[in-house]
């Protein structure tokens, strides 16, 4: 069996390995964004799945797009009995889609059609889901809507950060795709539907998505700090410096009074600081000020006792 795989990230690295090590599969060729630019010197950087493939002897393919007819005719000369994708961020064109024997599978970090769209994992930790998972489809024309093959849980604990949970699904999804590879070509494994009364869309998130609104409850500035993580990061300003908030614990039933959101209030050693929120408090016990390493909570009190009673995000006087 003849794979392509499109890939881009890190965290779809255990998907390309394990199609490598899958008993009647050859991985004819990895597609994969032409290299960026990185660092302060712009130097030219692969993109990771690029620096696999090269290590596991692959050869490379890096396409602006897939919709010219020289790139619809590269592919076609690859002959895949099947394409993988795993967060490849490009769309295929009909006839890219139409190619291969078996279709274009993709495997996406969400039960859908809940949290379709390219932020899934930070969706499901922001809307508070008890459990997620990840998808095996049938590629369509549309984003993740697609009829799916094969689906595997994952439950959550309530502490996993986006990045954590993107690896992990993506493990996950490694296993799920080696084992559906075979009955999926025998025709023992139907593709289903989705229902689109129960999708929702995830939206691409932003650098000022991180930025905290101190009106909102503790809880949810809890869900953003790991959903954030660890991009954009969840932040502040003091001082008019930006305080990175990297753990937070939420405090939903503490009483606020009166006091504005965003004070930080008095804590004892070991509960690092404490700042009012819309409902609750919300404890930082691990800050990062501009320009300085990253410390706990505890130390940054030491560090800058000045900070109780000021009132986060405002602007300096």
């Amino acid at each position: 069996m003849r794979v392509v795989f499109m890939g881009t990230p890190a965290p779809v690295l255990p998907v390309l390995e394990r199609l490598c090590g899958t008993p009647g599969v050859e991985v004819a060729a990895v597609v994969t964004p032409p290299d960026g630019r990185q660092g302060r010197g712009r130097r030219a950087a692969p993109t990771p799945v690029k620096a696999a493939a090269l290590r596991l002897e692959i050869p490379v393919w890096q396409p602006d797009g897939l919709r010219s007819a020289e790139s619809l005719d590269y592919l076609a000369r690859l002959r895949p009995d099947i394409i993988v994708v795993a967060a490849y961020r490009l769309f295929l064109s009909p006839r890219a889609l139409a190619l291969p024997r078996y279709g274009c599978l993709n495997l996406h970090p969400s039960l859908l059609p809940r949290h379709r769209g390219p932020s899934p994992t930070a969706a499901a930790i922001l809307a508070g889901d008890a459990v997620t998972g990840v998808s095996l489809l049938l590629l369509d024309q549309g984003m993740d809507s697609g009829p799916v093959i094969a689906q595997r849980e994952c439950a959550l604990d309530g502490k996993e950060t986006a990045g954590g949970l993107t690896d992990a699904l993506f493990a996950l999804g490694a296993d799920l795709l080696a084992d559906s590879l075979a009955p999926w070509t025998r025709g023992d494994l139907p593709a289903r539907p989705q229902d689109e009364a129960q999708a929702t869309v995830s939206r691409k998130l932003e650098r000022g998505d991180g930025l905290v609104e101190w009106t909102e409850s503790a809880v949810v500035l809890e869900r953003q700090g790991r959903a954030y993580a660890p991009w954009p990061g969840l932040h502040t300003t003091w001082r008019g410096q930006t305080l990175k908030l990297l753990e937070v614990n939420a405090m939903p039933d503490v009483r606020t009074g009166t006091v504005a959101p965003g004070t930080v209030v008095a804590s004892g050693l070991g509960y690092g600081l404490y700042v009012v929120t819309g409902q609750g408090h919300l404890a930082i016990t691990r800050v990062q000020l501009e320009g300085r390493r990253p410390v706990t909570g505890d130390e940054f009190l030491r560090g800058y006792p000045e900070i109780i009673g000021a009132n986060l995000g405002s602007q300096p006087s």
